[in-house]
């Protein structure tokens, strides 16, 4: 294939967004293929915790990306955790000065990301075509061909799949996801800021929240909003619990009163722990990222985040590929190899999380109540109930 190729770009979320532009720092043409319009209207906050690794890592592909998103976005800088009701660890972080670079993280809408590399893509030169959903990809030693709904086909060098976990460019190359899905479900419920009040940057947890029924609760700050996540317990109904009736009925008892006009968004989801048997085809032209490749909860804001690793990675193979085309099955199968080994490190962390905030046994929920009764006199069990539900945190160096 001519080095004149485009690589076609399947999906126009933050992934697949962000792998044209990576792929646009090493001077390949891209088409990115989405089968929504242009002017789609995402509901609900999604993904909103960029890590401050991905910050920089944006930064460092598109001067003033990273920063840009930091700017858009807030950093809450108190961290609050209660056991029912009592107050089991609090933290205070100074404020970040711009001066010293990039934040540890920001906190925005997935809307409002993805708007913003849409920008960056759009002053890179990437060729987005909307209402193009795909049909089929078909692979052979020397590249791809494309096909779309309208019955165009487009024929590149590689395809980047970042279409989604109903992902059809995986569905193509054969593979499947394999993994769990717990039992259970969470509520999350978006709310916009109260108009003329200075907006709270506390983030709290709050395990077996008296006002839930013991229930626990999660409240996270985002630009112009917070998100409130709900954990379901045995016995509670998707379709009941999760209805704007019975949402509007509960959700005052967590945050005060909430006039109605406020609750922007309720989506329900579960934790599903699903990877890719492989992220490539056997031609090695075809490279899964995000959540074509792995679903995991969003506890620890693994999801996004890892996928713009797998789309800078991507872009990295694919670039030497074309560079040097006898290379290419080694450097794709790289990137496949160790992109599915990270998938696997934060999968084994999220079921770390999931294990804590859903207990599997009465011993393991004893010792959740121990350490909220000892945490006033030894801090570190004060600081474990804050970070256990996001998993270990040496996972967070594999995204």
């Amino acid at each position: 294939m001519a080095d004149e190729a485009p690589v076609i770009v399947v999906g126009a979320g933050p992934v697949g967004l962000f792998a044209a532009l990576a792929l646009r720092a090493h001077h390949v043409p891209v088409v990115l293929l989405e089968a929504d319009p242009a002017e789609r209207h995402r509901t609900g906050s999604r993904a909103l915790y960029v890590h401050g690794k991905s910050l920089a890592l944006l930064e460092s592909t598109s001067e003033g990306l990273g920063a840009e998103l930091a700017a858009q976005g807030v950093l809450w800088n108190v961290r609050r955790t209660l056991f029912r009701g009592r107050e089991v660890y609090a933290r205070e972080f100074p404020p970040h000065d711009p001066a010293r670079g990039l934040p540890p993280f920001t906190s925005l809408r997935q809307s409002e990301t993805e708007r913003i590399l849409l920008n960056a893509c759009a002053r890179a030169g990437v060729d987005v075509r909307w209402n193009h959903p795909v049909t089929e990809v078909v692979t052979h030693p020397g590249g791809v061909t494309v096909a779309t709904a309208d019955g165009a086909t487009w024929s590149g060098s590689h395809v980047v799949g970042a279409d989604g976990a109903r992902s059809t460019v995986r569905k193509c190359t054969g593979t499947a996801l394999d993994g769990s899905a717990a039992d259970g479900f969470h509520v999350v419920v978006d709310v916009a800021d109260e108009p003329d009040v200075a907006p709270s940057l506390e983030r709290i947890m709050h395990y077996e929240h008296p006002a839930a029924d013991g229930r626990g609760v999660l409240v996270v700050p985002y630009a112009k909003g917070f998100q409130v996540d709900v954990q379901s317990r045995a016995g509670d109904s998707a379709d009941v619990f999760a209805s704007p009736e019975e949402v509007r009925r509960w959700l005052p008892g967590l945050i005060g009163p909430t006039a109605p006009e406020r609750i922007t968004a309720i989506s329900v989801y579960r934790f599903l722990q699903l990877i890719a048997d492989d992220f490539t085809d056997p031609h090695h032209r075809i490279l899964l990222a995000g959540e074509a490749a792995h679903l995991f909860p969003p506890f620890g804001a693994r999801g996004m985040n890892s996928g713009f690793v797998d789309a800078h990675a991507a872009a990295e193979a694919i670039a030497t590929g074309r560079m040097f085309p006898t290379a290419n099955a080694e450097t794709v199968t790289a990137f496949a190899t160790s992109r599915r080994e990270a998938a696997e490190v934060n999968s084994a962390a999220a079921g770390a999380a999931l294990r804590h905030l859903r207990p599997p046994s009465t011993a393991a929920r004893l010792r959740r109540r121990a350490a909220a009764s000892l945490a006033p006199v030894v801090p570190r069990l004060g600081e474990w109930l804050e970070h256990a539900p996001y998993g270990p945190r040496a996972a967070l160096a594999r995204h």
